[in-house]
């Protein structure tokens, strides 16, 4: 007789096969991949950066700042591991859209100017603003759909099935026991990828370092209860 983990293996196997192709795409395109990091980390993007568009910058914030109020429903939130979600967010934005010191000052000292801008692949405008993408910015930007998706999806479900002392089992929540936090770190690599600059390489590994920490601190609140013992069995951790 199948196992039930077994089963639910299976039922895993087409989202696991599929991000499995995610993280080869980039390999298809090796060369646009490295000419996007390497024209952030020199000064020629420094002719292509968009200033002081604060309207952007404020709008981008709010949004996924906005993303952190649903991780509340499934645990009491210690706000403290999440300043440094916020302080990351707000600096990335202001660099973006508004003053982007470490782009001016930073990456000019690493390579130097003269780079040739990446392949542009599609460009729109937002708020009267122009936006070119790289292929890196849209891989990126797949990354950070996926997670937004994610973190949506799991939102509802706790919403809708949450209940005190009660663990949601149902909906997303049987693929994966920490679908929320997966999604953000997706977000954030997904900037990583996007946006690849001073602030992005020192803050990416420690906020993922601190997802899969609050992720282990949750399951240690609740390793007394036996219903989520069997849980924690049957259901992957993140995927």
């Amino acid at each position: 007789m199948v196992k039930l983990t077994q089963i639910l293996t299976k039922r895993n196997l087409p989202l696991q096969l599929f991000f499995i192709f995610l993280i080869i795409v980039p390999f298809f395109f090796f060369s646009d991949f490295l000419d996007h990091i390497t024209f952030h980390f020199s000064g020629s993007i420094r002719s292509n950066i968009i200033t002081d568009q604060w309207i952007i910058v404020m709008l981008n914030i709010l949004v996924f700042l906005s993303f952190l109020i649903p991780l509340s429903f499934r645990r009491k939130v210690n706000w403290k591991e999440y300043s440094l979600v916020t302080a990351f967010f707000v600096s990335l934005f202001i660099e973006m859209y508004g003053i982007p010191l470490t782009v001016f000052f930073a990456s000019r000292s690493i390579i130097g100017s003269g780079t040739l801008p990446p392949n542009i692949i599609y460009e729109f405008t937002f708020l009267g603003v122009n936006i070119s993408m790289t292929v890196a910015m849209v891989y990126g930007t797949v990354l950070m759909v996926i997670g937004t998706v994610l973190i949506v999806l799991a939102w509802i479900t706790l919403y809708k099935n949450w209940e005190p002392d009660k663990i949601v089992r149902k909906g997303i929540y049987s693929y994966s026991r920490h679908p929320q936090y997966f999604g953000f770190i997706l977000i954030i690599l997904g900037w990583l990828i996007g946006w690849p600059t001073i602030l992005t390489l020192i803050f990416a590994p420690i906020l993922i370092y601190i997802y899969v920490r609050v992720c282990r601190l949750e399951e240690q609140e609740l390793s007394h209860i036996k219903a989520y013992k069997f849980y924690k069995k049957r259901v992957p951790f993140f995927l």
